[in-house]
């Protein structure tokens, strides 16, 4: 076959198929028990996209497609085996990793928290990661504490 037939790769798909790795944390990877089993769906999901994309004819619409996904792949792949899993706090005497934590705001808000793993954290879903800065201020504080400063003052209403 002639080279005048075979498709190269432009700067554009080459742009497209080389993505910058994602972050990882220089925190310690702590997770609940359901934080690991979530980066272990995310890790399963993330290889069968990759699989998905390998059956693609077009050379360059599978470098395309496999690239998002093979690099979440890594992701995961090394958030697993870094992983800590800490047990739930045997108290609720103090705020913990794994604690579900009420606290009202210096404007009257009230808001409920649990401190889990960074790749776990979703605020909109009531989680936070233990290395946020509202947790960093209520981590080892117990029911009346009064953490923060001005308008930033939160006091821990009850622990659960």
């Amino acid at each position: 076959m002639s080279v005048a037939f075979t498709k190269e790769d432009s700067a554009e798909t080459a742009a497209e198929t080389v993505l910058p790795e994602r972050p990882i944390s220089p925190h310690p990877n702590w997770v609940t028990a359901a934080g690991l089993q979530a980066l272990e769906a995310q890790l399963a999901e993330a290889r069968a996209a990759v699989e998905a994309a390998q059956a693609i004819d077009d050379v360059n619409e599978r470098r395309r497609q496999e690239a998002g996904p093979a690099r979440d792949a890594r992701y995961f792949a090394a958030r697993l085996r870094s992983a800590q899993v800490i047990a739930d706090p045997a108290s609720i005497d103090s705020v913990a990793f794994g604690s579900t934590v009420t606290f009202r705001r210096a404007d009257g808000r009230v808001q409920t928290y649990r401190i889990v793993g960074e790749d776990e954290a979703d605020p909109k879903a009531g989680t936070i990661s233990f290395v946020s800065p509202v947790a960093r201020l209520l981590m080892g504080k117990e029911v009346g504490d009064v953490v923060g400063a001005g308008n930033q003052e939160l006091e821990i209403v009850a622990i659960a």
